[in-house]
């Protein structure tokens, strides 16, 4: 655990006292616990002057030790404690938290500190030239599934990027912080799914299929006009000579093949085989125009998702520049993630983005713009 001490007598003020709102918070929180209890109350008033003030001063510690009839020691063992408490000045308009447990750091948290450093301070918990802003990292926040994220305040904002991160950063240091939406800073309702929901919409369910039912068909099916025995339809089958009619009966199995084929369409409820996707063509209109190899190609590999085999496909097919892959349009987009069975992959990765960075000012502009070096 990290030495936390109070603030240097130079930025110690030399009193302390609640405003009007705050005295009247505390006196009524102080109630709420038993007779010889209020002690109990040390955590929320001291919560209570940190919103205050930004900060826990040494003469806040001593103001809530006094009401809370407490020995000084006391209530400095709970701000030390407790990472919660800013026992330093912060910034006036934004302390920004930022998460760097492992979901957010898989998910780009170091991109976010990197914001941090160069809009605010190199060292945390030092303030800009201003004395407006302040950074720090943290444990866990509690939303790993909207990582990477941070916390202003008592608010979490969520699915951050660096550019994200650099705009709420501008914005609170010039004042309107309260302008700015909490939570997800995508199209995302809370925790739900990138996207909109994958599972309990409100689309009419489809009809179930009797397992019972489907095992007794299977069994009744015949082959070359001789039924099954509905024990052997029942059995386990483990072998490919078993499971394949090819290679029990090649004559009559296409025949077979074609009769179940049709049997599972016409099920209710049962999808029929999808077929593979097949490459698109080379000849296909959408496909990336090539170009001959230069003298010295762009290194592709810097690109995130970009590694030595698929940098060796995109050459067969002519690409070699970063200003090549910055120019694809959807349609060239959706045949090169085809053709090398990406799944959107490229634009998950968003792949134009960081060839138009490192097209322009090479890994000095991507780390501008990303917030750390490529690959």
């Amino acid at each position: 655990m990290s030495v936390r001490r109070l603030a240097e007598d130079q930025f110690q003020p030399a009193a302390f006292a609640f405003n009007d709102e705050n005295a009247a918070w505390a006196d009524k929180t102080i109630q709420k616990y038993p007779a010889g209890r209020q002690q109990s109350a040390v955590i929320p008033l001291l919560m209570r002057a940190q919103e205050q003030d930004g900060w826990v001063t040494r003469a806040a510690i001593e103001k809530v030790a006094n009401m809370l009839d407490m020995a000084y020691i006391r209530v400095l063992e709970v701000a030390t404690f407790y990472t919660q408490f800013q026992l330093g000045p912060v910034g006036t308009r934004a302390h920004i938290q930022v998460c760097g447990t492992t979901p957010c750091m898989l998910r780009g948290s170091e991109g976010l500190m990197s914001v941090c450093k160069s809009k605010i301070h190199h060292h945390p918990f030092e303030r800009n030239a201003e004395g407006t802003l302040s950074w720090e990292e943290v444990e866990c926040l509690g939303a790993c599934v909207n990582a990477p994220m941070v916390m202003i305040g008592k608010d979490t904002y969520e699915d951050l990027t660096p550019e994200r991160l650099a705009d709420i950063i501008d914005t609170f240091d010039a004042g309107n912080g309260a302008s700015i939406t909490p939570g997800p800073q995508i199209d995302r309702h809370f925790s739900s799914p990138e996207g909109g929901p994958t599972s309990l919409t409100d689309e009419e369910p489809k009809k179930k299929v009797s397992a019972k039912k489907v095992v007794t068909e299977a069994a009744t099916a015949t082959v070359d006009a001789a039924p099954v025995p509905p024990s052997e339809a029942a059995r386990a089958k483990s072998t490919d000579a078993e499971t394949n009619a090819a290679l029990k009966t090649p004559v009559t199995a296409p025949k077979a093949a074609a009769k179940n084929a049709k049997a599972v369409e016409e099920q209710p409820g049962v999808a029929a085989p999808v077929p593979a996707t097949a490459k698109p063509s080379l000849t296909d209109k959408n496909r990336p125009a090539g170009i001959e190899k230069p003298a010295t190609p762009d290194d592709l590999k810097l690109i995130s998702g970009v590694g030595p085999k698929i940098e060796g496909t995109l050459h067969e097919l002519g690409i070699f520049t970063f200003a090549q892959v910055a120019g694809w349009k959807k349609a060239e987009r959706e045949w090169v993630d085809g053709y090398l069975n990406f799944k959107g992959r490229i634009d998950r990765d968003d792949w134009v983005k960081q060839a138009k960075a490192l097209a322009k000012g090479g890994e000095a502009e991507y780390i501008r713009v990303f917030g750390k070096k490529p690959r």
